[in-house]
């Protein structure tokens, strides 16, 4: 074997050997530079959309998700839960909502852009307890007049199916409606209105 053989072989396994070290210091210098493109978590607390499928949501059932740290529900009204809105507008705070948290393009007494579904941040305006739902209607320990709501165990304060404060509880506002559109028939994006909207 001549020392010409000898040298082409070590230069090529010293080539080979230096194209793999750098790449792998390439690959290695490159992960932090890609991870650097995801959100942190502090971004993600900070809160992109949450995107929700309700297509499985039962008539009545509330279904809770988190978005920017905040527990926000969204509960599948039945028909007659709708109806039923009217019926104590007379013992609530703020039944137009005029002073309540919420988009401009939710209004009336369902406080939704579909009445069906109502999204909701299930954070008490008293004291940030989560309420708990007691849809049935009928005398409840805490009011004899029940017509269905939410009621904050915490203090007390009480909410109709739209969230709605009722008079004379520490609660000082409605519930907050967080911005939200529907992508679809059973998917809605929480934390973005609907195009156009204001």
């Amino acid at each position: 074997m001549s020392s010409d053989d000898v040298n082409k072989g070590r230069r090529r396994f010293l080539v080979a050997t230096t194209a793999v070290v750098g790449g792998v210091g390439v690959g290695l210098a490159a992960v932090p530079f890609i991870k650097s493109w995801m959100p942190s978590a502090k971004a993600q607390a900070i809160g992109g959309p949450v995107e929700v499928n309700i297509g499985k949501l039962k008539e009545g059932q509330l279904l809770k998700v988190q978005w920017r740290g905040q527990t926000i529900g969204v509960l599948r009204r039945t028909p007659e839960m709708v109806a039923d809105l009217a019926k104590v507008d007379g013992v609530l705070a703020d039944p137009e909502s005029a002073k309540a948290d919420q988009p401009e393009y939710v209004s009336g007494e369902a406080r939704a852009l579909n009445p069906e579904f109502l999204v909701v941040n299930m954070h008490c305006t008293h004291l940030g307890c989560i309420p708990q739902m007691i849809p049935q209607v009928g005398p409840q320990p805490f009011d004899e007049n029940w017509n269905g709501g939410f009621y904050c165990p915490c203090h007390k304060s009480k909410f109709d199916l739209s969230g709605r404060v009722f008079k004379g509880v520490p609660a000082p506002t409605n519930l907050k409606i967080p911005p939200y559109s529907f992508l679809d028939d059973s998917t809605v994006m929480i934390g973005v209105s609907p195009q156009g909207a204001v």
